[in-house]
């Protein structure tokens, strides 16, 4: 039979962990779905928001300085990143909890499940920091079995809780945000315990590196936040500009788009440890490899994976959400965003390679124009058309211009093509499934021995 054992490598691991997140966080959306009322459920909502916009602060600040100045250094150095990554987490997260606490004590709201928010969201916060932090060394040093298991606990958990609270007829919003907490508060302690968070290394933090941290993050940090506005930025407006139904018309495609940002995810975290070690080196020539290799294997293996899924969008939707959508504008929206697909590989890497080779400011302005260019898009396509269409079509300029801008900032630092990144890419592919071909061959007696 196969030895599929021989499947399972740092690249295989890292596409579980990217796709354990979102798969068990829809079933347990799901579940929620059916088992609180809307206004609680949209209070989860809420709080998960927050949550997100807040965690986007902590990965701008903390993930990628912590990743460029840690992979591929030695243990001195690399203890010193640790212990002055905890420390610049524990201030950021000291700042969150001060807000919140004086919100908690100033505002006065007349909702229970406000209050509720209110109180828990700086706990939450300062508990989910170990098993954050832990999650980002693992990265660095590119342990991503380790990660896989920390994200399964997270959300397996939670899970869990959220199920044995349904069963004894006990869910609501508020007992919901102490699973949420229990989970988190029970990963954080196992983070500690197992040494992968290496807490205790904050005796290393020095003062040269937390400047280098702190000053790297202020430009990492902006990019997150831009990138946050950017994907939200479609919400508002449509909020703002139509009926309030319509939001989850183009709420379904956008959440469909998923599909495409888990092999995403999962070639950044495996990619950016191997650039900031290639960095390290100071072999740009690597640098320039590795990052053609990435966005050109990605974008080759999402194009088909996109065509299937501009052909099957009508039947995905109906069967995902119900027939009350498949008729509905959010099929040609989603098939609409089918056009830009083959664009977020190489955007991605073009921004990350910007963050490692120590240039955050230009991938900062990168995507900040791909956010003026999308709410500009936007507002110039509905005076025109009247139409969600219009949002979706100014999707695909906003992703040509960070495209754009990306190639001509790191053409000046360096030397590649586009059509290597093609090129490159189909190679990639074809030694990744002879590779694949080669390991799943049946285990035959001496041959193997």
């Amino acid at each position: 039979m196969p030895n599929l054992s021989k499947l399972v490598n740092k690249h295989t691991i890292s596409l579980a962990t990217s796709a354990a997140m979102p798969v068990i966080g829809m079933l347990v959306l799901s579940l929620m779905a059916h088992n609180l009322s809307a206004p609680e459920f949209g209070n989860y909502i809420f709080l998960l928001v927050t949550i997100l916009l807040a965690d986007t602060f902590r990965n701008g600040f903390v993930q990628t300085p912590l990743i460029k100045f840690y992979a591929g250094t030695g243990m001195k150095t690399s203890a010193e990143v640790a212990g002055s990554a905890w420390f610049v987490g524990f201030m950021q997260a000291l700042v969150f909890v001060g807000v919140d606490a004086i919100v908690y004590f100033v505002y006065r709201s007349k909702s229970a499940d406000a209050e509720t928010t209110i109180q828990w969201f700086g706990i939450i916060y300062m508990t989910t920091l170990p098993g954050a932090i832990a999650s980002y060394i693992l990265q660095a040093e590119e342990k991503f079995g380790r990660m896989l298991m920390l994200q399964v606990i997270n959300q397996g958990l939670f899970f869990i809780f959220i199920l044995a609270l349904i069963l004894v007829h006990k869910i609501s919003f508020q007992t919901a945000v102490y699973a949420y907490f229990l989970g988190s508060a029970v990963t954080s302690i196992f983070a500690i315990f197992s040494g992968w968070a290496k807490m205790f290394y904050i005796r290393f933090r020095t003062k040269e590196m937390i400047s280098k941290l702190a000053h790297f993050g202020k430009f990492s940090v902006g990019t997150s936040i831009s990138s946050y506005l950017l994907r939200s930025s479609d919400t508002f407006i449509i909020k703002l500009m139509f009926n309030p139904a319509l939001l989850a018309v183009y709420y379904i495609p956008q959440r469909l788009m998923e599909i495409f940002e888990i092999p995403l995810r999962a070639g950044v975290a495996t990619g950016l440890p191997e650039l900031s070690a290639a960095v390290h080196k100071g072999d740009d020539a690597d640098v320039a490899r590795i990052m053609k290799r990435y966005a050109g294997m990605l974008t080759v293996a999402l194009v088909p994976i996109a065509i299937v899924a501009f052909l099957l969008a009508k039947v995905g939707i109906a069967i995902l959400f119900g027939k009350q959508y498949h008729e509905s504008e959010a099929v040609n929206i989603f098939r609409l965003f089918m056009c830009y697909v083959m664009l977020m590989p190489i955007d991605r890497f073009f921004g990350i390679t910007l963050d490692i080779i120590n240039k955050p400011q230009l991938n900062m302005i990168k995507v900040i124009i791909m956010l003026v260019v999308n709410v500009a898009g936007d507002f110039i396509g509905i005076w025109i058309f009247h139409s969600l269409y219009a949002v979706a079509i100014a999707s695909l300029f906003t992703f040509f211009a960070g495209t754009l801008f990306g190639y001509w900032a790191l053409k000046r630092h360096l030397k590649f093509t586009i059509s290597d990144i093609f090129s490159l890419g189909i190679q990639g592919i074809k030694d990744v499934i002879s590779h694949l071909m080669e390991k799943s061959k049946p285990v035959t007696g001496e041959k193997q021995a």
